[in-house]
């Protein structure tokens, strides 16, 4: 059963909420019962044995109470020890929050950061949470181009966009188009940051889902100093999207902003799950591998799939996203509601910006079946918007 949403200029909601409806990009997705979910990026696979023997095993011990605000002691020392591996400089464990997923993380450091009127940067096609929770925290949201088929940052655009700015934010590997950002051009989007004192958020949910022997470069490993916030989560990686857990690293200070923001919204994070999350840092690198191995086959699945349709996309170099450009003539929730009706769940590309419009998402996280049936009714989608488009 859906939840009731407030219908638009309902005196009951508040004006936030109304303004937050009027702003978002983010529609509800496609139900019904026979229809093939390729609109999600949850993935198929389950959570690695000894994460979910960890998580009772943590029951069984009594972690049954209220955790420490800022994230289990020995999890926030595991985490801070696996950053500092790879960042610039040593992390300390008063560095680390543990967060209600990274969308928990993402709310406490936006709202921590952002005031009323400030600017923040957004390059785009990105994840739509980013412009939802600028609005909530009354920020004005200056979009940035990127465009197919690298989707790479435009740095002349940002050099334009940056001064003024209080926060940069940037997904990556990016959300919908699986863009993998260079080193070189990080490096000198940090410089930009740096020159004008602004704040460089990097949400990288999907830093271990990377094909191709690409590497990905993370924002700790740039010269920020304390204007880096690293957010990251085990729902991707583990496969561990239900169990609502991630963290931010940051300079200590606004890590104390972040735990006093996170802890007014949420409350601390399920003590059992955060035993669960420290086995699974503690898991060898089989899993990763396995997890990867996995992803990359589907990725196959959608390209042969795709391959002599109507559609138009480059394989990404990361997460689990096909950002893919269909025939002209619809507009991009017309187009997702067209594959609804062919029994696809789709994401219409202005969802994640300007420059998406003229696209879709899928999801190859779904299994290799879905995913199989998933594109052939794509196919037909396909073909009946480019007839339309020939006509027009």
């Amino acid at each position: 059963m859906k939840a009731a949403a407030p219908k638009k200029g309902s005196p009951i909601a508040s004006l936030r909420v109304r303004d937050l409806e009027a702003h978002s990009r983010r529609g509800a997705p496609p139900d019904g019962p026979e229809i093939v979910r390729l609109d999600s990026g949850d993935p198929d696979l389950m959570t690695p044995l000894p994460i979910r023997e960890a998580m009772n095993a943590a029951l069984e011990a009594g972690f049954v109470h209220y955790a420490h605000p800022q994230g289990d002691p020995d999890l926030r020392e595991a985490l801070s020890e696996l950053v500092s591996r790879f960042a610039r400089q040593a992390y300390g464990v008063d560095q680390i929050v543990v967060t209600h997923g990274a969308t928990g993380g993402l709310a406490a450091a936006i709202l921590g950061l952002v005031d009323p009127g400030e600017t923040v940067v957004i390059p785009e096609p990105t994840y739509s949470l980013y412009t939802d929770l600028v609005q909530l925290a009354g920020g004005r949201i200056k979009y940035v181009p990127t465009s197919a088929p690298e989707f790479e940052l435009d740095l002349d655009r940002l050099a334009s966009a940056l001064p003024g700015a209080k926060l940069l934010i940037l997904c990556n590997p990016c959300n919908p188009t699986g863009a993998v950002y260079s080193e070189a051009i990080l490096r000198a989007a940090a410089e930009l940051a740096q020159r004008h004192g602004v704040y460089v958020l990097a949400d990288e949910a999907y830093s271990q889902i990377v094909y191709d022997g690409r590497s990905h470069t993370s924002v700790l490993e740039l010269d920020l100093h304390d204007r880096a916030v690293y957010v990251q989560s085990f729902s991707k990686t583990y496969a561990m999207t239900g169990w609502r857990i991630g963290y931010v690293a940051a300079d200590r200070d606004l890590a104390a902003a972040f735990t006093r923001i996170h802890r007014t919204l949420n409350g601390p994070v399920n003590s059992a799950v955060q035993r669960a999350a420290l086995a699974a840092l503690n898991l060898d690198g089989t899993w990763t591998t396995k997890m990867l191995g996995a992803y990359a086959r589907r990725r196959d699945l959608v390209v042969e799939g795709l391959t002599g349709s109507a559609a138009t996309f480059s394989p990404p170099p990361g997460t689990f996203y096909a950002f893919v450009k269909h025939p002209a003539g619809l507009t991009s929730i017309e187009m997702a509601a067209l594959c609804a009706r062919h029994g696809v769940a789709v994401r219409p590309g202005s969802e994640y910006g300007p420059s998406g419009e003229g696209h879709i998402r899928l999801a190859f996280s779904a299994s290799p079946d879905d995913i199989v049936e998933g594109v052939d009714r794509l196919h037909g989608a396909l073909r009946e918007a480019a007839t339309s488009s020939s006509r027009t």
